[in-house]
C-alpha cells in the first residue's frame, strides 16, 4: 500500500503559529500528527513543538500501530510538557491539541485531546470524525445546539481537555483498530481549518483532486475566501491510500 502525504501549515492573520505538525513513514506503516498550541509568552507554540517531537520519538522507538501505542504517545507528551512547565515560569499556561493517527499496511488508530481534528473519508464521503473536547461540543451532546452550530460559536475555543493541563489526561482514543481500504484518505486539521471550511466541502474538493496537496491547495482557497482579520492559524495534513492492501 502506498500512502500519500501533504501537509499545510499557514500563520494566518495572527503574528506568530502555534500550530505544528509532522509525519514519518516506514515500510510497515507511518504517524501523523497535528497540534494546535495555547497559552501566552510563545508558550503555545512550544506545547505544540513538544508534542510533535516526542510523538515522533516515540514512533521511531516502535512503530506498532497500536491503541496502546497512541496512548503512550499522549502520557509522554503530556509528561514531557508538565516538565517544561516545572522549569519556566513564563510557560506555566501553556497547552496544546494534538490529534495523532497511526496505521500499518492493514488497518489504523487514532486519537485526540481538544478540538484539532481527524476525519475519515471512504469512497469520498466521511465515515469517521473525531469530537472536539469543547464547551460547544458540550452543548451539542446536550442537545442545546446543533453539530453545526459549533463554528463561530461564541465558546467555540473553550477547551475541556488539552494537553499540558493539570490533573489527569484523558485522550480519547478509537475503540478499536479500523480497517484500511484502498482509496480511503484522512484529514487532520486544527480548528484554523474546520472553522471555514464545511464537511460538503471537504468531500468535494477531495472528488475532484489528484493528489493530497492538491486537496488542501482546494481546502486552502475556501480558508483564504473567508477569513478575515486576525484569524487564527490553519495547518493540515491530507493522506491518501492508495495500491493494493496487504492481506
Amino acid at each position: 500500500m502506498r500512502m500519500e502525504s501533504a501537509c499545510l501549515s499557514k500563520v494566518g492573520g495572527r503574528k506568530a503559529n502555534q500550530d505544528a505538525y509532522g509525519f514519518e513513514c516506514n515500510e510497515d506503516g507511518g504517524c501523523w500528527l497535528v497540534a494546535d498550541g495555547l497559552g501566552g509568552h510563545a508558550g503555545g507554540e512550544v506545547a505544540s513543538r513538544i508534542a510533535v517531537d516526542y510523538a515522533l520519538a516515540r514512533f521511531r522507538e516502535d512503530s506498532a500501530a497500536s491503541l496502546q501505542f497512541v496512548s503512550d504517545c499522549f502520557q509522554i507528551v503530556q509528561s514531557a510538557i508538565r516538565e517544561k512547565v516545572a522549569e519556566d515560569f513564563y510557560l506555566a499556561g501553556m497547552r496544546t491539541t494534538m490529534v495523532l493517527l497511526a496505521c500499518n499496511q492493514v488497518e489504523a488508530v487514532w486519537g485526540h485531546v481538544g478540538d484539532s481534528r481527524l476525519y475519515w473519508f471512504r469512497q469520498g464521503k466521511i465515515l469517521q470524525q473525531t469530537r472536539d473536547h469543547s464547551v460547544p461540543q458540550m452543548l451539542v451532546d446536550a442537545g442545546k445546539i446543533s453539530p453545526q452550530e459549533i463554528r463561530g460559536h461564541e465558546d467555540q475555543n473553550r477547551l475541556t481537555r488539552a494537553l499540558g493541563q493539570e490533573g489527569e489526561l484523558r485522550p480519547t482514543l478509537l475503540a478499536t483498530s479500523f480497517p484500511i481500504q484502498e482509496g480511503d484518505a484522512a484529514l487532520l486539521c486544527s480548528d484554523g481549518v474546520w472553522t471555514y471550511v464545511l464537511e460538503p466541502e471537504m468531500e468535494a474538493d477531495l472528488s475532484v483532486s489528484h493528489s493530497a496537496a492538491e486537496w488542501l491547495e482546494r481546502l486552502e482557497k475556501r480558508i483564504l475566501q473567508r477569513a478575515t482579520g486576525p484569524y487564527d492559524n490553519y495547518t493540515a495534513i491530507a493522506v491518501l491510500f492508495q495500491g493494493v492492501i496487504k492481506t
